[in-house]
This record gives structure tokens, C-alpha cells and sequence, in this order.
């Protein structure tokens, strides 16, 4: 039997999809930077080898998955072609495994990750499900009957793929350092959608999905009245949302969340939609929904010496502006603080203003350098450009972030999709330290 060796195991997708194949029984390595990455974690519990990167990790019995941020000319890929060796793309080996399954893909250019987690979680209570999660985690059930998977269309990677149904959150212009411009997303989504089986379940609220034009059926859900299924009579409160929903313009059901904003209001819509059609039970959909704890790096809360320090993935205007919202919604009496670290030149040039103006909706902002990606590390401009444009031109470093201690009870949202975790865990030793000397000082005097 071969060992799939994974090239980039620590990537997100590729974390994932290692443990399903771990799960499904089979043997499985791979390779990556020696830097330390959350997703790590779960592979390291599972006993899978993390190896250096290395040519040498290459031999005879092995196919290989390789991640989608490395050419064909790095070393262990070069080396496993040369050898004639199976390689098989992250994405390609993801669409010939979700064959056989009643699959279900979640695509958007935001909600992918969190939509994904909670589809996975209602589904794995009620019936055998395999999943795959953009934060990094992975299950193979060996009984599974159903298979949700998160679709990324960055450079067209979901067009590997031929799922049964298809969850689309929404339609926005990012990653442009690929796509053009709206419509050329437009265009990407449009193709994916020709090659869902039977339905695509899409924002209805969303003038761009408004615009698919399929053979299958398109399943609108939404705020709006000319949804299908369309949610009404919402009620935010600081431990999560009420809503009723609509199918057709007659009463569905009630239905609790633990989660914050109104994309995370459309999130259940789309779940609850999907089962629907696969005549899933209105009130077992509820029970799950209520009990849904989130996804990694979404909105993901720490309480430290009164602050409350937030996680979040946030890496578009967009994006920060529901964070900042959900922040408000949950904690309406505390002042909101964004720390955001950019993720890659191209886009932080291609939004700067839209960056300003979401950053802005919190009380105060701080930034941290730009992160450059494995795609590229290196722009024309700099953090500073951003800094003048957001209130206090604030810039900090990770070996100084203790000017967050002027914000005591104060809600900090670190926002970023690179290692803003890195600017976190500097400032809660800050927490740990800094603020007791403080006191001692005070006591003293």
C-alpha cells in the first residue's frame, strides 16, 4: 500500500485532507517549514510524521499530494517527477475523492470556512458524514454518506471538483492578484456552478449570484422577500441570534445560534436550506445549530485581565466589517479596538481605502506590517500607507504591543489572514507580565 506524503502538510487544506486520508485508514507523512502553524497541532496528535522540507524525503512507494502554494520546481516535486512518481494537486486528488458521495461544497469569497464548519457540525450528528474545513480540519468517516468540503476559487481550484450540491455565500472581487475583476469571479463561480449535480444554494441578496444562469435548480435563501428560503423577525442579543424561516412564504421553523452578525444569521440559512433538500427534519437542524461552538480563527475569544482578545481570519473590508459588527453585537457596552495585520501586497493595494473605512467602524485601530504570502513577499507600499488613512496612524510591533493596555475592558479584535496570532500571544504576555508589575508599582506606592 502507497504512503501519501503530503508536500505543505501544514497548509490549511492540506492539514485537513491528511487527516481524513488518516482516517480513512491509510499511511500518511508529509513536509513543510519547521515555523510552528495551528494546524500542527492535530497532526501531531495523530502521530503524523511533520518533516522538514528536503528531496530526500522522497522514495520509492510514495504518492504525492502537493499543496497548491508550491511550484513544480520545488525540490520535493521536482525530485518525485523526476523518480515518475504519482503527484497529484491538492485539488485534483480533493475532487477524485468526494466521488461516490452525496457531496456538498461551500464556496464564497467570504463565510467559506464557517458555513463549512457548521454544515459539518449539523450534518455529523444526524447522519455519517466526512468534512473538510478550511481551518484546517479534517474527518473521514468510514461509514460516511455525505461529504462537505470547503471549495476555494482562488485560480479556479473549484473547477476540480463535481459535487452533488453547492452552498455559494456570496460573490466579492478579492484575491487580485488572480482575478480581474467582479466579473471575472462572476465568471469562475458561473463555471463552477455548470458542474454541480443537482442544486446550488446561493445568497439571494447577492446581485451577482442573482445573475447564474444553470440547468440545475438555483435554491435562493436570504433576507429578502423573493428568497426561497428567507429569514425573518431577527432578534440579536448578546448570546447569539433568533430568527424564523420562511420557505416560500410559509413558516419553516425557529432557530437559535451561539454565533454574532448577520452573515453568520445567513450561514444557518444555507444549512438549514441544504437539509432541507435532503428532507433532514426541521427541528433536528435546530437542536444542532444551537450547539455549534465555531470554527478555528473565526471570532475565536480569549478573556485576559478584563479585555477580551479576539482571533479572527478577517483578511477583507468586508470580512473586518462583520467582525467589527459581531464584536458589537456580543459586547455592546465595550470600547472595540482592531489590530489588523494585511495579507499580501496586491491586495492591500487593490483595497486600501476599503480597508481605512471597514478598520474604522472601531473605536481605534492599530496595524502591524504587511504579510507577505508564499506568492509574494514584497510590494511598493507599505503599512504606512493604510496608517494614514485610519484613525491614529498607529503602527505596532511584536515586541511592542503593550500601548493595548491603554484599552482596559475593551474588546481587541487581531484581524489578519497571516500570523497576527504572533501579535496576540506578544501582547498577552504583555498581560501576563507587565500588567501585574503594574499593580505591584501601585500597591507599593
Amino acid at each position: 500500500m502507497t504512503t501519501y506524503h503530503f508536500v505543505g502538510i501544514k497548509g490549511s487544506g492540506m492539514s485537513a485532507l491528511a487527516q481524513i486520508m488518516f482516517d480513512k485508514g491509510f499511511t500518511v507523512q508529509g513536509s513543510d517549514v519547521e515555523k510552528y502553524f495551528f494546524t500542527q497541532k492535530v497532526l501531531e496528535e495523530d502521530g503524523i510524521e511533520i518533516l522538514p522540507f528536503s528531496e530526500d524525503n522522497i522514495h520509492e512507494g510514495l504518492t504525492i499530494i502537493a499543496g497548491n502554494a508550491f511550484k513544480d520546481e520545488h525540490p520535493e516535486i521536482k525530485k518525485a517527477m523526476d523518480m515518475n512518481l504519482p503527484v497529484i494537486r491538492y485539488h485534483k486528488f480533493l475532487g477524485q475523492l468526494i466521488e461516490g458521495y452525496t457531496s456538498i461544497a461551500i464556496t464564497g469569497s467570504h463565510g467559506k470556512t464557517s458555513t463549512t464548519g457548521l454544515l459539518s457540525h449539523v450534518l455529523e450528528e444526524l447522519r455519517p458524514t466526512s468534512y473538510l474545513i478550511g481551518d484546517g480540519t479534517g474527518k473521514g468517516n468510514p461509514d460516511a454518506k455525505y461529504f462537505a468540503l470547503e471549495a476555494c476559487e482562488y485560480q479556479r481550484h473549484f473547477l476540480a471538483y463535481s459535487p452533488t450540491y453547492a452552498i455559494m455565500t456570496n460573490i466579492d472581487w478579492d484575491h487580485p492578484d488572480y482575478f480581474k475583476s467582479e466579473d471575472d469571479v462572476f465568471s469562475a463561480f458561473e463555471s463552477f456552478g455548470k458542474q454541480v449535480k443537482k442544486a446550488v444554494f446561493a445568497l439571494g441578496d447577492d446581485k451577482q449570484l442573482r445573475r447564474l444562469k444553470l440547468d440545475i435548480p438555483v435554491i435562493y435563501f436570504g433576507f429578502g422577500e423573493d428568497n426561497e428560503f428567507q429569514a425573518k423577525n431577527i432578534v440579536k442579543e448578546t448570546t447569539g441570534s433568533t430568527f424564523d424561516v420562511y420557505r416560500n412564504g410559509e413558516m419553516y421553523g425557529n432557530f437559535v445560534i451561539p454565533t454574532y452578525g448577520d452573515h453568520n444569521v445567513l450561514n444557518a440559512l444555507s444549512v438549514i436550506a441544504v437539509s432541507a433538500f435532503e428532507n433532514i427534519l426541521a427541528a433536528d437542524v435546530a437542536r444542532e445549530l444551537r450547539t455549534f461552538e465555531g470554527v478555528k480563527r473565526r471570532f475565536s475569544i480569549t478573556e485576559k485581565k478584563n479585555q477580551v482578545l479576539v482571533d479572527d481570519y478577517a483578511h477583507h473590508p468586508s470580512e473586518i466589517r462583520a467582525t467589527v459588527n459581531a464584536a458589537r453585537q456580543k459586547y455592546p457596552n465595550r470600547k472595540v479596538v482592531a489590530v489588523f495585520q494585511p495579507h499580501t501586497f496586491t491586495r492591500t493595494q487593490a483595497f486600501l481605502q476599503g480597508f481605512a473605512d471597514s478598520l474604522n467602524l472601531a473605536d481605534e485601530v492599530y496595524l502591524c506590517d504587511i504579510f507577505g504570502s508564499a506568492r509574494e513577499n514584497r510590494g511598493t507600499l507599505t503599512i504606512q500607507d493604510l496608517a494614514a488613512k485610519t484613525k491614529g496612524n498607529h503602527v505596532i510591533q511584536e515586541q511592542h504591543t503593550e500601548g493595548l493596555l491603554a484599552f482596559p475592558d475593551a474588546v481587541i479584535l487581531f484581524m489578519g489572514a497571516g500570523d497576527v496570532q504572533k501579535f496576540q500571544a506578544a501582547y498577552e504576555r504583555v498581560l501576563d507580565t507587565g500588567v501585574e508589575l503594574v499593580e505591584e508599582k501601585r500597591a507599593i506606592n
